[in-house]
């Protein structure tokens, strides 16, 4: 029996088919995580790594409450909610973090963070100018690494963990071509 692999190159993008024309105006906008504790969660995001909070939803009759963050210039954020919420459902890679009321007070909550058995969702990316000083402040923050930069095989980049265990990549674009 053969020794397992990837798929080639050519096999990955044969698997692959052209989108349809009705799907150009398409965009990948959002990613939810559950969280425990909004407070930890939305200060980790906002004074860890530097999002914004674009936008809150309560839904009181379902007892949640959903968190939009992301990149965002806050001065750019219309103040009128008719106009925000279109604006904030039209950006691109958004985190919105999905609090269940009650849970910060529940000592046996948790989330399953995909990483250990069984295996599933990985982590989200961030993108950063230089990841060894991004750690060092992150490091002097307290943050939780996975992965520092300079451990394992894959050199110059890094996991963290946010306030529920999710993992976060942080990356350099430019370096990453030097890990493929």
């Amino acid at each position: 029996m053969a020794e397992p692999s990837g798929l080639t190159d050519e096999a990955a993008y044969a698997a692959c088919s052209e989108p349809d024309a009705s799907t150009k105006d398409f965009i990948f906008q959002q990613t939810m995580l559950r969280v425990k504790d909004p407070k930890k969660s939305l200060d980790f995001y906002t004074r860890i790594l530097g999002m914004t909070l674009l936008q809150k939803f309560d839904f009181p009759t379902m007892k949640f409450s959903l968190y939009f963050l992301g990149y965002e210039d806050k001065n750019d954020i219309p103040k009128d909610k008719a106009e925000r919420t279109p604006w904030t459902f039209s950006r691109k890679a958004t985190l919105e973090l999905t609090h269940n009321w009650g849970t910060e007070n529940d000592d046996s909550q948790s989330y399953h963070n995909g990483n250990s058995d069984p295996r599933g969702f990985g982590h989200i990316g961030i993108a950063v100018p230089d990841v060894y000083k991004a750690c060092k402040r992150f490091e002097e923050l307290g943050v939780k690494f996975v992965k520092k930069p300079d451990d394992g095989k894959m050199k110059g980049l890094a996991f963290v963990q946010d306030p529920d265990g999710y993992w976060i990549e942080i990356l350099n674009p430019n370096h990453m071509v030097t890990l493929t």
